[in-house]
């Protein structure tokens, strides 16, 4: 029996450049943070994103509790690889180890749909170029659209951009204190 295309579900994976979702929030106008367990939630129900890969910097103790609640939420946590004595003066810049994994993914023609990339950073500009050209590329996700690069702007679609500071997702997305 032949599936009907409706009963057929994406295969999206999302790359989450932790740092600067999380900057980018932090220096918004007003700044807010991302309830990272609803965000999981939205980037299935919205991008079918079956597999989310969340890069933070280098491994960090204090910060277990942060790694696990991102595990429980459904997140694939990939660390920054440094040498022992260099993490504390290093930034988690993990630009590189996104293109790296999602380029590798390609080369290894593993099984996926479409690629959601979430930053704003122009770093990936070339990746997200290539993705879109061989159709692999479902939407990259602002967290602020003050700091997407120009790169974004004057050289991608607008069908290829979201904004996560846009209010309806916003409301979404936005980490709410309970007391």
């Amino acid at each position: 029996m032949i599936a009907n295309a409706k009963d057929i579900e994406a295969h999206n994976e999302a790359f989450i450049d932790g740092q600067n979702l999380k900057v980018s929030t932090f220096r918004a106008k007003p700044s807010w943070n991302i309830d990272l367990k609803r965000f999981r939630v939205f980037l299935a129900e919205k991008y079918k994103v079956k597999e989310a890969y969340y890069f933070i910097g280098a491994f960090d103790p204090k910060n277990q509790e942060l790694y696990n609640a991102l595990q429980r939420y459904g997140y694939v946590v990939v660390f920054r690889e440094h040498t022992e004595s260099s993490i504390s003066h290093k930034k988690g810049n993990v630009d590189t180890d996104i293109v790296f994994s999602v380029m590798k993914k390609l080369v290894e023609r593993e099984k996926f749909d479409k690629i959601v990339l979430v930053s704003g950073d122009g770093d990936y500009w070339r990746m997200v170029d290539y993705l879109i050209k061989k159709d692999k590329f479902a939407k990259l996700l602002v967290p602020n659209n003050a700091t997407l690069s120009s790169l974004y702007k004057t050289r991608t679609s607008d069908s290829y951009r979201a904004y996560l500071d846009e209010s309806a997702t916003k409301r979404k997305i936005i980490y709410k204190k309970t007391r």
